[in-house]
C-alpha cells in the first residue's frame, strides 16, 4: 500500500506503518534553477562590456586579428577624451598612457601594444587627429583609428 506524507514509502511491519526515506533525487527543480540561471547570464553578459557611448563611422575594411587587447582612446560627440572608460584631460593622456605601459612588463621582443583611437562621427576630424598626434608624437607608433563595419555585411 503506497502512502503519502513527505514522498515515502509506507510499509507495514508487525502491524505498525513506518515510513521510509526515498533514495531517489528529485532533479526537476535543479534542471529549472539552471535554465533560469542560463538565460540570466547569456542575457547580462553583453551588457557587462562597459564603454563610453560613441557613434563610431562605418567601414569596409576588414577586422584586425589582436592577441593582446590594445588601449582604447575615445572622443566623444563634445569633444571630451575617454582612455579605457575614465575621463582624462588631452594633456594628461600621454604620462597616463606611459605609467599603464610601463607598469605592464612586457617580455622582449614582443610588439608594442596597440592603441585605437575611436572618434565619434559627429566630432570634428581635427579633435580626432590632435589626440592622434599627441599620442603619435609621445613614441606611441602602433596608433590605429576604429570603424564600425556596415549592418548585414559578414567581417572577413
Amino acid at each position: 500500500m503506497a502512502g503519502g506524507g513527505f514522498g515515502g514509502r509506507k510499509s507495514v511491519r508487525g502491524g505498525r506503518a513506518s515510513y521510509r526515506p526515498m533514495s531517489e533525487i528529485n532533479v526537476t527543480p535543479l534542471v529549472d534553477v539552471m535554465l533560469v540561471l542560463l538565460i540570466i547570464f547569456m542575457v547580462a553578459a553583453p551588457l557587462m562590456t562597459v564603454g563610453v557611448p560613441v557613434d563610431l563611422p562605418q567601414t569596409q575594411a576588414a577586422n584586425l586579428n589582436q592577441e593582446q587587447e590594445p588601449l582604447t582612446i575615445s572622443v566623444t560627440a563634445d569633444g571630451r577624451v575617454f582612455l579605457q572608460e575614465s575621463e582624462v584631460a588631452l594633456d594628461a593622456l600621454v604620462p597616463q598612457l606611459r605609467a599603464i605601459l610601463t607598469s605592464q612588463q612586457q617580455a622582449p621582443g614582443t610588439p608594442e601594444r596597440r592603441i585605437f583611437v575611436r572618434g565619434d562621427r559627429a566630432i570634428s576630424y581635427g579633435r580626432v587627429m590632435e589626440v592622434m598626434g599627441t599620442v603619435s608624437s609621445a613614441g606611441f607608433s602602433r596608433v590605429a583609428l576604429l570603424a564600425e563595419s556596415p549592418q548585414g555585411r559578414a567581417p572577413r
